[in-house]
């Protein structure tokens, strides 16, 4: 039974990413989040959205193949992802083959853009369309799925990868297969299930066309909407498939007299000679988890959606758009209208005080050359364009005739040609200036639609150019580096034959980090059944879990790692390492663990894990020669039985340790020992048989006791700063034995 847990229970607002094109059950899913307070993103799936949504926190209109979905997951970071999937708008399945290699292609970018966040529960959308065959019994979860129909085929392929994504990433995907959905239609594109089918068969011929004795159970949309908040807002769920049905059957007969009944006047019902089909999902396994939220009486939704349909007929026969009510046609025209005449009520507001400054004007030494009106006809001309200045201009010769019959008669004024000659001024001027006007502004905006356009193209040419790019990038890697080719890695590997048997895994270590182009590299030796301890590491990063640990405590990377697999740090724990794999002989023993801390996120792949198997075992190769040359050579390097080293032994081991040291691949301290029988004597160098046996009791098993040419006893302490061996000299002092650390040694001399 596979537990699940949500980051964030209900009542607590998630953050809530719904994907898929615009549909009333989309609009009927926004409603519910934002009803319950969570926070709602809308990835549309579409550049160019025609139909509107429901008001949410912020929109993406981004096709699924766009290169940015990793980085919309990122942003957001949901709690919880819903993909409509079955019920997508932006997919027309009346072209199938085309339509589903579109959809696979979706359905995988989707995920992978999930996955890589790897945070929250991810619901995926599909339908009975799964299940071709006929059932006399409730069609259960663990049914296998039998399509007969490219849709559902290509529905059921898409499940298997949500469960494939699920168990190998350890994500929460939870797949949701909603049975017969059907809801009221807002468009045409809403006009998809039988339901609304029927009522759109009934308008255009006043026929119903049937499969006698059929039957299913329908699903209301805003009942499905109940049962997956539900399930999206359960602090925990124990599967991972579940089938939503409303659990009532009804025949095809049933649903066509209830629109029959709805529609008001004689609709004929035709039966076509199929044989009788029941498909009906079970809503058991839900409802034993989460209970029947489903209340909706089929014959009351059924008679709305034919009211609605009706009421707007034109729309699902010709395809035009809804009638707007009488309200909604005053407001427009209202809108319309208020915004056409704010012009003309600023230019009457405006002519006031230019008429009052052309009054006084007249009669002044100072201002009686100054032409206000002409003033004036500019200034609306300027702004608002030749319409205006034609308003103004016409408002300007009644306030010069009216200021004119102050002192004449209007017989006058009319005879008078210096009036047509300042009026035919007036109107040119005005006209010219506005024409100039109105023609820059149609440039700008044309200007405006082609850079728009254009920098749709660029965008569009950037994708392509960027994904060919990474296309070039992947095949010139391959082609001059060749990583992956195993007479590569054998030639590098190789190279550990010229090292020391006593060098081999110090240099393993830095050779691994070459070939898998990782700056930090650790190499741990196993003691024992619980230990092991840090042999070589390139890094101060790669000595994060220090010098010895529990590795049956490792949790998940012990439990690969122990079934001979190469783990992988999907999840990016800081605790361990990105990418280990372990070392077994051929008792199946484990002997070493290899760990690498960094490396390329495109390089945690299965090829990568393959490639760090084949190292590992040409390491292992180079390891068993060196470990069957030092045994055949084990009687000349330890002095008896005892472990105390041979002085060339040693040496040889010692300079192998500093050497290593100097590159970073190890710390190690060499103490040396003085003992109470040399400190009394002076002379002659003593036996240091017995006293290296007593040392060696309290040390480690991977310390090293020996003597060098100058006749003194020494010890070799391994991945042991200053510090630690503080604690050693401590542990010799209880017994008798005084030390130093020994400084400068160089090539172990």
């Amino acid at each position: 039974m596979d537990y699940r847990v949500c980051t964030k229970g209900a009542g607590i607002g998630m953050n809530v990413l719904l994907i898929g094109g615009c549909s009333s059950m989309i609009n009927n899913l926004i409603i519910k989040f934002n009803k319950e307070g969570h926070r709602v993103y809308l990835l549309t799936g579409n550049r160019y959205h025609k139909l509107p949504y429901q008001k949410v926190f912020e929109r993406y209109n981004f096709s699924y193949d766009s290169s940015c979905l990793n980085e919309i997951f990122e942003s957001i970071s949901p709690d919880l992802t819903v993909f409509m999937g079955a019920y997508d708008t932006n997919f027309e399945w009346e072209k199938e083959e085309a339509e589903a290699v579109k959809y696979s292609a979706a359905v995988m970018n989707i995920l992978m853009g999930y996955a890589m966040e790897g945070e929250g529960r991810f619901i995926y959308l599909s339908s009975d369309e799964v299940y071709g065959e006929s059932s006399e019994e409730n069609i259960q979860e663990q049914e296998p799925v039998s399509p007969n129909s490219f849709k559902g085929m290509v529905l059921a392929q898409t499940e298997e990868m949500c469960e494939s994504y699920r168990k190998s990433q350890g994500l929460d995907i939870v797949t949701m297969r909603l049975d017969h959905l059907y809801g009221i239609p807002r468009a045409m594109s809403d006009v998809n299930n039988i339901c609304s089918a029927m009522c759109l068969e009934a308008l255009e011929r006043q026929t119903i066309t049937i499969d006698e004795d059929s039957r299913l159970s329908v699903l209301f949309e805003r009942d499905a909407v109940e049962f997956l908040y539900r399930l999206a807002t359960a602090k925990q769920h124990r599967y991972s498939l579940y089938n939503i049905s409303s659990s009532t059957e009804v025949t095809e007969r049933r649903i066509a007299e209830m629109v029959q009944k709805a529609m008001g006047y004689d609709v004929e019902i035709f039966v076509r000679e199929r044989e009788p089909k029941r498909r009906i999902l079970s809503n058991r396994l839900y409802e034993s988890e989460f209970g029947n939220p489903f209340f909706c009486e089929t014959d009351v939704i059924v008679k709305k959606i034919v009211e609605q349909m009706k009421r707007d007929r034109r729309i699902y026969l010709h395809g035009e758009d809804r009638e707007q009510t009488l309200h909604e046609k005053v407001l427009k025209k209202a809108g319309w209208l208020f915004e056409v005449l704010v012009p003309f009520a600023e230019n009457l507001v405006a002519f006031i005080p230019f008429f009052m400054l052309n009054n006084r004007a007249v009669g002044s030494e100072y201002f009686a050359n100054l032409d206000f009106y002409l003033l004036y006809v500019l200034l609306f001309a300027i702004v608002y364009g030749q319409q205006q200045a034609v308003f103004s201009a016409v408002l300007a010769v009644a306030g010069y005739c009216f200021r004119q019959m102050y002192d004449r008669s209007s017989f006058e004024v009319m005879l008078d040609t210096n009036t047509y000659v300042w009026i035919a001024q007036l109107f040119i001027l005005g006209m010219a200036v506005g024409y100039m006007r109105d023609s820059i502004r149609k440039l700008r905006r044309e200007s405006e639609e082609e850079r728009d356009f254009l920098s749709l193209q660029l965008h569009d040419i950037h994708d392509i150019n960027n994904s060919n790019v990474r296309v070039k990038d992947s095949l010139e890697t391959q082609i001059i580096n060749q990583n992956d080719s195993v007479g590569k890695i054998y030639g590098i590997t190789s190279t550990l034959d010229q090292y020391s048997p006593e060098e081999v895994l110090f240099y393993a270590a830095e050779m691994i980090g070459k070939l898998v182009r990782s700056r930090d590299v650790a190499i741990y030796v196993v003691s024992n059944a619980s230990y092991a301890r840090l042999f070589s590491s390139t890094s101060k990063k790669a000595r994060t879990m220090g010098n010895s640990i529990r590795y049956p405590e490792l949790g998940e990377m012990y439990r690969t790692l122990s079934e001979q697999k190469v783990f992988i740090n999907r999840r990016l724990d800081e605790r361990y390492p990105l990418m280990a794999n372990a070392i077994f002989d051929e008792r199946g023993t484990m002997q070493m663990i290899l760990m690498i801390w960094s490396i390329p996120w495109e390089s945690m792949t299965l090829g990568q894990a393959n490639q760090l198997v084949v190292i590992s075992a040409l390491i292992q190769n180079a390891v068993l020669r060196a470990n069957r040359y030092l045994a055949a050579l084990e009687e000349k390097r330890y002095v008896g039985d005892t472990q105390l080293l041979e002085t060339s032994a040693f040496h040889s081991l010692m300079r192998a340790y500093l050497k290593a040291e100097r590159k970073g691949l190890t710390e190690c301290i060499v103490l040396k020992i003085r003992t109470g029988i040399q400190a009394e004597m002076h002379s002659d160098p003593v036996d240091y048989t017995l006293a290296g046996q007593e040392i060696m009791k309290k040390l480690r098993q991977t310390d090293y006791i020996g003597t060098l040419e100058d006749g003194g006893l020494y010890v070799l302490l391994p991945n042991t700063s200053s510090e630690d061996a503080r604690f050693v000299r401590e542990r010799l002092a209880d017994i008798g034995y005084e030390s130093e650390i020994v400084e400068g040694i160089a090539d172990g001399r």
